[in-house]
């Protein structure tokens, strides 16, 4: 399938964003971390007023995605551009239930990879959970590669068990 993006610019849209990663986040992620963890994490990195801050302070930048074929709004994305390492930190891509496994994830990288030609842009990377092995299959076949393994401290005794992913442009 192929997606529309639309760009998060408006309060309005803001909010509409919140909203549609705390449905996601708690449909999917409950599993994997646990209900504690998600909801601190929805509260940290999710919530409008995480949104509104990184878009303030860290040039953050999200879209909605649209199925093209009838404009349902099927996740988001976003994320910013590192100059210091001249690549697109993909913070998010996060599908409905219901959509994935329909070629969006594959749409967003597509989208992110003429988003990184039109800036100049090396390559993108992204962060993902270590036991997320579908995600990890996901990025694998899409071309990323893991450069690296982190853990980060979050806070509340929480911590993100990530590997980093890399993919390169040619």
């Amino acid at each position: 399938m192929e997606a529309t993006f639309e760009p998060v610019e408006t309060p309005g849209e803001q909010e509409r964003l919140a909203a549609l990663a705390d449905e996601i986040w708690h449909e999917y992620w409950p599993a994997i971390i646990g209900p504690e963890q998600t909801d601190y994490m929805v509260e940290q990195f999710q919530s409008l007023g995480a949104i509104r801050r990184d878009m303030a302070e860290n040039a953050y930048e999200y879209w909605i995605l649209r199925a093209e074929d009838d404009g349902r709004v099927v996740g988001y994305t976003g994320g910013h551009v590192e100059p210091e390492t001249n690549r697109f930190f993909v913070s998010k891509i996060y599908l409905r239930a219901e959509e994935r496994g329909r070629g969006f994830a594959s749409a967003t990288v597509r989208f992110y990879e003429g988003l990184c030609r039109e800036r100049g842009l090396a390559g993108m990377y992204l962060t993902v959970n270590k036991h997320n092995g579908l995600a990890i299959r996901a990025y694998r076949a899409k071309g990323f590669q893991t450069i690296d393994a982190v853990e980060t401290d979050i806070g509340n005794g929480f911590v993100m068990d990530d590997y980093i992913m890399e993919k390169l442009l040619p």
